[in-house]
């Protein structure tokens, strides 16, 4: 059903068409195409925009990104990489009990995968209670062998973490992976706010909307908590690989929103085992290294010899427990999609709680039995390498072509191993402008949880949307835009 708006004759005669999800959960309209409660006022407040004015706002709104220099980076193209990331003004909201019952599962969780790092990388309970497969864990290719009897300050590993979230066609919201890494898009949260506000600040009149812009500052803390025995004023930096990163502009802001140095390796050297930067006014020491680089190329003496990004002795530096790296070297390990299935298993023994979280179920490409099943159904699931990002290296298998399936079948039998398959879930969808009217877009939400004295949610996230009809991708690389994400300080509108 499409539902229409019509404007007041002041602004004409034209209507705003707000089309419901055919399938999956829609996120703001009912079935009928009736908006949800918690979305009355915005749809009503956009109704009483014609089309004229809305693509004008949408004008400023590219104008204001440009300018801005919100972008990110495709790799692979030769010309015209750097992109604007697309922005949607249609918000997503959240009401305040639903986010607390979410605030909880994603506290629980961070907190049982911080466990699980501290564990294989010290006593190796699990693995000797077999609550995991020992060579599992250790075959994966950020386990770090090299770490192994090294516990970072509070045995904090993943000081950041992003939870990457859908809802199910009920309305739960399950995991979709972890990225305990570098966990990236933060600054898009923020930036989304800022300019929502400035571009549409109507929609904000009725509605308490929790802040975002605290982040730096919770960042900053959690950081300065990590910084090493005996430093009352911890020195910060972070540390990007340069201006030819796709996220560089992420590093640069938060760098400045924290009021500390942006630094690239060349600009540190460890001596004595304590890590300093080269300023002006001679070398400083940097206590917490907020590293925007893999673990690869951290350290050349280490790692990769070759690297050019990372810092000779920056590993021992930290072994020392001179220095603090946030993320921890290894904590990639836990968002291995390998360990994923594992996750409910290791709430349970690290915490002795049932996850309150759900996830998706998970076929195993290292089980023989698995890798059939898998095999044999390549047109109905989404296959994912272990380690892959960004959405590379994987099949969809209902929206491939048969020839897609086939090459991507003789992939598969090369390594069934460093595959997991998972059923192809239906993402909720979001009303979103697409230049005429709202119509439903896929998406998904990646929550940002800090692990400092106490472990915290910012209230909100990183809400992904799939610009394409009927797309299923949501990432920046490949086309995906975001929006602003709402979570109410109160459970009814103003």
């Amino acid at each position: 059903m499409v539902v229409r708006f019509r404007q007041p004759d002041s602004i004409g005669d034209m209507t705003l068409k707000w089309t419901p999800a055919p399938s999956g959960y829609d996120e703001a309209l009912e079935p009928s195409g009736l908006p949800r409660g918690l979305y009355d006022s915005v749809v009503s407040t956009l109704g009483n925009f014609d089309q004229g004015e809305v693509r004008r706002r949408e004008d400023l709104q590219e104008v204001s990104l440009v300018n801005q220099g919100i972008t990110f980076t495709v790799y692979g193209e030769e010309e015209g990489t750097e992109r604007v990331f697309p922005f949607d003004f249609v918000p997503r909201i959240i009401g305040s009990d639903e986010w607390q019952l979410l605030e909880a599962g994603l506290i629980q969780r961070v907190t049982a995968i911080n466990l699980f790092l501290e564990d294989v990388y010290g006593d190796q309970r699990c693995l000797r209670e077999g609550i995991i497969p020992f060579d599992l864990v250790l075959s994966r290719s950020d386990f770090r062998r090299e770490l192994i009897g090294t516990r970072p300050r509070h045995g904090i590993f993943t000081h950041i973490t992003g939870v990457d979230l859908l809802r199910g066609e009920s309305g739960e919201f399950l995991v979709l992976e972890d990225n305990c890494r570098s966990p990236s898009g933060v600054s898009y949260v923020l930036e989304n706010r800022n300019l929502l506000s400035r571009v549409f600040p109507e929609i904000f009149a009725k509605y308490g909307v929790r802040p975002v812009d605290l982040y730096p500052q919770m960042l900053l803390e959690a950081l300065k908590f990590a910084a090493p025995r005996g430093r009352e004023r911890p020195s910060v930096a972070v540390l990007t690989p340069g201006l030819d990163n796709s996220a560089y502009f992420e590093h640069s802001f938060l760098a400045r929103e924290m009021g500390v140095p942006l630094v690239e390796g060349r600009d540190l050297i460890v001596e004595n085992d304590q890590l300093s930067m080269r300023t002006t006014r001679g070398r400083q020491r940097v206590d917490v290294l907020y590293r925007r680089v893999d673990d690869l190329f951290l350290d050349p003496v280490v790692f990769n010899s070759g690297s050019l990004l990372g810092v000779p002795g920056l590993i021992h530096a930290w072994r020392a427990g001179n220095v603090t790296i946030a993320n921890a070297p290894g904590a990639g390990v836990a968002d291995d999609k390998s360990i994923y299935p594992w996750m409910p298993d290791i709430v349970r023994f690290f915490l002795d709680e049932e996850p309150l979280l759900g996830q998706i179920h998970t076929w195993i490409g290292r089980r023989a039995d698995d890798a059939a099943y898998i095999r044999e159904h390549l047109a109905e699931l989404v296959v994912k390498l272990t380690d892959g990002a960004g959405g590379y290296g994987m099949l969809v298998g209902p929206t491939s072509s048969k020839k897609e399936i086939a090459e991507f079948a003789t992939v598969f039998d090369a390594n069934p191993e460093k595959y997991i398959a998972q059923p192809l879930v239906e993402f909720s969808s979001h009303p979103t402008w697409t230049g005429d009217d709202f119509s439903p877009r896929r998406v998904d939400m990646r929550p940002y949880v800090l692990y400092g004295e106490t472990v915290k949610v910012l209230p909100g996230g990183l809400t992904r949307v799939a610009m394409e009809e009927g797309s299923y991708v949501v990432n920046s690389s490949q086309g995906g835009g975001s929006k602003d994400t709402w979570v109410l300080a109160e459970e009814l509108v103003r």
